[in-house]
């Protein structure tokens, strides 16, 4: 475990910004909602202590081992509370803390490096391994290998197309399903050779690896991300004390587009049509949100740490 643990280091993204926006003060009850290894909720504890409490939940025992031991050294004068479970349970989650509120959420969307690095978790594209990509893989049955051996050509189209912006989503699936006509597809370097050869030679030359957006997709679907997103947002909503703020960090255009509707749909006032004497609709808004436009990383943190690069981080406060 103790290697493991060091992976689970990983530079948190926007740390300044983060800390920043959500201005957590002593006293104040926090909720990382993603904790992972702890490079913002360490940061956050310290803020609160000695008198808040600092909540993190993740669905990864592996995470959840690391962070503990990580609070424990860098903020021991903190009280944490580590939950296991998915933000998309956060009503149970949240109750079983037996607090009244929150005042500051974090959501930090992308997959923790660690997760990526451990070849057993089938999430990377450069080491061999079982098509698997679950996050939680006690309470998750559905894995990669179940997508790309037994969705029909036009669900593997779909996801790839909403999940991954892939373009060649068509090429990609019909050489799938061709190829498991004959073997099934059981290793990420089996899909990752697949999708390639998929893929017109001029468009692999820029862009990255060719399986990134292929392997993104199939990600989003085994973990239903998406789903798990609306769910915890407007779980973080509700729970939220006035004042509460409420960051999300998202690094794909489909993470930011739900979050951004949201928070816009929670800040919109009366919808009655303005020539209506009075208000029929009874719409209030419940936050403000504070950033119209979604904040994006430095260039000096971009070229320290890649995994910035894509982030997109909306604010919005409770009224």
């Amino acid at each position: 475990m103790g290697n493991l643990t060091a992976e689970y280091r990983h530079v948190p993204v926007m740390l300044s910004q983060v800390l920043a926006e959500l201005d957590p003060k002593v006293g104040e009850v926090v909720c990382d909602c993603t904790l992972g290894g702890a490079g913002h909720s360490v940061e956050l504890a310290r803020r609160i202590a000695p008198d808040g409490l600092l909540i993190g939940i993740d669905q990864d025992d592996m995470a959840l081992a690391a962070a503990s031991k990580r609070l424990a050294e860098e903020a021991p004068e903190a009280e944490t509370l580590v939950l296991k479970g998915n933000f998309s349970q956060m009503d149970d989650l949240l109750v079983t803390a037996e607090i009244p509120g929150v005042d500051c959420f974090l959501f930090d969307l992308g997959v923790s490096s660690p997760q990526l690095d451990i070849p057993e978790r089938g999430f990377s594209y450069h080491e061999d391994a079982p098509l698997d990509m679950r996050m939680d893989s006690e309470n998750n049955t559905l894995t990669a290998a179940e997508v790309i051996n037994h969705y029909t050509e036009a669900d593997l189209i779909r996801i790839l197309r909403m999940f991954g912006d892939e373009r060649h989503a068509p090429r990609i699936a019909a050489r799938i399903v061709s190829a498991r006509s004959r073997t099934p597809i059981t290793t990420t370097l089996q899909l990752a050779e697949l999708v390639k050869s998929a893929i017109p030679a001029a468009a692999r030359r820029s862009g990255g690896h060719p399986a990134r957006r292929t392997f993104q997709a199939l990600r989003i679907e085994v973990n239903h991300e998406l789903d798990a997103l609306e769910k915890g947002l407007n779980a973080a909503l509700r729970w939220a004390n006035p004042g509460g703020r409420i960051c999300v960090i998202s690094y794909h255009s489909l993470e930011d587009r739900i979050v951004s509707h949201i928070f816009s749909e929670m800040s919109k006032g009366c919808t009655c049509p303005p020539d209506f004497p009075v208000c029929v609709c009874g719409n209030v808004p419940i936050v403000h949100v504070r950033t119209r436009k979604a904040l994006t990383a430095g260039a000096d943190e971009v070229d320290a740490n890649p995994r910035a690069r894509s982030a997109l981080m909306r604010v919005a406060v409770k009224l």
